[in-house]
């Protein structure tokens, strides 16, 4: 399909998309009924939110500029300048909302002896601590650079934090740069009670006279740049002989040096001093971007763990831990209860232990054959491989096929392919242009003469640390045909067969995307032939303008659509005549919303999908991705029940509006629901999860149905 013969009126740019999202992450910093510090910490993920965009979505802009050939986007019908003109104009008041709400939330964390200073602010024992230390650990470290005709610019690594100055010396000016190393700590705690800090910037900043003792400083600032770093591994030179680790290590040095695409300055920087900096960065001046606020907040998740005890409880959230789930009994082992039932983990209310276990057990039970997983992201300390390495010794055929282009986890996943692989597993890194985003784990092992099955398959990544952080499904299933499915998959795998066919499961890049559309096209005939029809669809972004397209379609043809999209969200409903039946909410709140759950039809009859693939161009093309039906009723009413608390959110849920921007959910009178409250409320009485939050009569009635009627309502 042509540029010239698409349809606009429903659609939006996808980069103005996230900003708003981002927007959303802000609003969560500014919500007076979180907590204060977590408030800070929201802002602390706006601001690394918006520092991977630049890097990866900014940076990917970019590079279109430079092709020659017209390139338009598909959702926007914007060239890549004109896209970059829209977000540089979009950002500029992200900043002073931030700026703002940044000055608030110091203000009232003073009050509670939570003080970010700078140097003058302190008292005279307070400077004289900063500047010991300044000349004791900090300075010693330091490589500061005069820039003029001897001296050439140099290179900043992308995100590091600089103090750049205006210079002057017997009439003539010059510039300088300091760089902070990042073995400094990012701040110096005050020997006072309390928790007072200064930001080590700041103190540098304070300090650079003494560094440039020979000059006048006219101007000071602390800068950082921002540069693209979306490397595509696939297009790099790569000779199939090479090591493909080896050939990922080359990548990553590369992206320290790639092209700067934002410039941040925090500070009184002379104009002057921005226009020596643009130049040398080949920046325009839309590019430069003025923050009263710190440009890197990482220190923040340090200081919870400096805040005292009284302070963390009344200033943070109340600690959670994940529970073990109720449908999964504690006493006995987990494969033999997986082999009788399925069973749903739904992290993070649910702990991830029982999967590791159940792994575990693999290893060292007599009757497993073989265990395969493809590993997209890990923690930085993972139970995982210790238990597939402990299977390996054991002398299981375990295969692991290890995505080493996971972006900014690839130094990570080479160390723990290497472990895997001395320890005897065998380990592939994907394909050619294609990466391997999905979470499928086949364990296989004979009993009797019979051969069994046990597959999980999952939302998100093996990672222990995100499990707690993130929101997502976890299915274990000993059906046989899955488990078909599942051996039929790792074979094409080990074979490099992207074409495979497979009867349950929905496989990209092949297989996933046609078969949506086809059970879209069922929902549209039932629609046209006067039945009812429904489309529920939870994911984190809906880019694909096929499918976009193809919701527009079913729409128009009568067949309701509700889509529970965390992030960006290309299509815009309520356009008359195009997505008038279509409703988009998100939801923005302590976790991470990260399922992605595909429902069509109602009650029984519903096809019900879990998987890992969002509905952007990328998973549905590029990617080999997996979606598993879910077929145990247990299983269904479960996830059913889970959607259910989610659509009737009207705390942290926002309904997006025909010009694509969200608003809250309207007061109806309905008493309050914080889904993710709920679930943990649930999850603490360990309770199965179909428990009362939900009306029996909504039930009855079709959950589907139900979930759709509610949100017409609000809208």
């Amino acid at each position: 399909m042509s540029v010239q013969t698409l349809d606009f009126s429903y659609t939006q740019d996808r980069e103005l998309s996230w900003l708003r999202f981002n927007e959303r992450v802000m609003e969560e910093a500014r919500d007076e009924s979180v907590p204060l510090f977590e408030r800070l910490k929201f802002a602390a993920i706006f601001t690394s939110n918006l520092d991977e965009f630049f890097m990866i979505r900014v940076g990917s802009i970019y590079d279109l500029t430079l092709i020659k050939q017209t390139h338009v986007d598909t959702k926007s019908g914007l060239t890549p300048a004109q896209q970059l003109a829209a977000i540089f104009q979009a950002v500029g008041p992200l900043y002073k909302q931030r700026d703002k709400l940044m000055a608030q939330l110091e203000t009232r964390l003073r009050t509670c002896n939570i003080c970010n200073l700078t140097v003058q602010e302190l008292d005279v024992k307070e400077r004289k601590q900063c500047e010991r230390y300044f000349r004791d650990y900090v300075l010693p470290i330091l490589s500061p650079q005069v820039v003029d005709a001897h001296h050439p610019f140099p290179h900043l690594p992308s995100k590091t934090l600089n103090i750049a100055v205006s210079l002057k010396r017997d009439g003539e000016s010059c510039f300088g740069i300091v760089p902070i190393p990042k073995s400094v700590p990012a701040y110096l705690r005050l020997n006072e009670r309390g928790l007072r800090y200064v930001l080590i910037e700041q103190l540098v900043l304070e300090y650079v006279g003494d560094i440039f003792d020979q000059y006048a400083v006219e101007s000071k600032a602390v800068i950082s740049v921002t540069r693209n770093a979306d490397i595509s591994p696939e297009d790099e030179d790569y000779d199939v002989n090479d090591d493909y680790r080896q050939h990922m290590r080359k990548v990553l040095k590369k992206r320290s040096r790639l092209a700067p695409v934002r410039l941040e300055v925090q500070g009184n920087a002379s104009d002057a001093l921005v226009s020596h900096l643009l130049e040398r960065l080949h920046l325009s001046r839309e590019q430069a971007f003025h923050s009263k606020s710190p440009l890197a907040m990482g220190y923040v998740y340090s200081l919870e763990g400096q805040l005292p005890g009284e302070s963390r409880a009344a200033l943070c959230y109340e600690p959670f831990t994940p529970k073990f789930p109720m449908g999964l009994s504690r006493s006995e082992k987990i494969l033999p209860q997986v082999l009788r039932h399925d069973a749903l983990l739904f992290y993070p209310f649910h702990s991830m232990d029982p999967f590791l276990q159940l792994i575990r057990e693999a290893a060292n039970d007599p009757n497993v054959l073989s265990i395969k997983i493809t590993i997209y992201r890990l923690a930085s300390k993972a139970k995982l491989i210790e238990y597939l390495a402990a299977a390996a010794e054991n002398g299981k055929d375990v295969s692991v096929l290890m995505e080493l282009r996971a972006r900014f986890d690839e130094q990570n996943n080479i160390s723990w392919a290497e472990r895997l692989e001395d320890a005897g597993c065998t380990v592939q890194y994907g394909f050619e242009g294609v990466k391997v985003h999905s979470k499928i784990c086949l364990i296989t092992r004979r009993e009797r003469g019979n051969i069994q099955h046990i597959t999980q398959v999952g939302t998100g990544n093996y990672n222990e640390k995100t499990a707690k952080l993130y929101t997502d499904l976890c299915l274990i299933t000993s059906n046989p045909a899955i488990g078909a499915d599942a051996a039929t998959f790792f074979q094409n795998m080990s074979t490099s067969n992207l074409e495979g066919e497979y009867r349950h499961l929905l496989v990209a890049p092949n297989g996933l995307k046609n078969r949506l559309v086809s059970l879209i096209d069922g929902e549209i005939a039932k629609a046209r032939a006067g039945k009812p029809a429904h489309i529920f669809i939870k994911c984190n972004s809906v880019t694909d303008r096929d499918l976009i397209d193809k919701f527009s379609e079913a729409s128009q043809a009568g067949v309701d659509i509700v889509l529970n999209v965390r992030g960006i969200c290309c299509l815009r409903p309520g356009v008359p005549g195009k997505t008038d039946r279509i409703r988009v909410f998100s939801i923005v709140g302590r976790y991470l919303e990260h399922p992605r759950i595909f429902a069509f039809g109602v009650g029984k009859e519903a096809r019900l999908y879990i998987g890992s693939a969002d509905l952007m161009t990328r998973n549905t093309e590029r990617r080999v991705e997996i979606a598993c039906p879910v077929l145990d009723e247990g299983i269904r009413r479960q996830i059913a029940h889970y959607v259910d608390v989610l659509c009737r959110d009207n705390v942290k849920a926002r309904l997006m509006g025909s010009d694509g921007h969200y608003f809250p959910v309207p007061d109806r009178g309905e008493a309050s629901l914080d889904a993710q409250a709920a679930f943990m409320e649930e999850a603490a009485r360990q309770e199965p999860a179909p428990g009362s939050v939900s009306p029996a009569p909504e039930r009855r009635k079709g959950f589907f149905a139900a979930v759709l009627d509610r949100l017409k309502s609000r809208s």
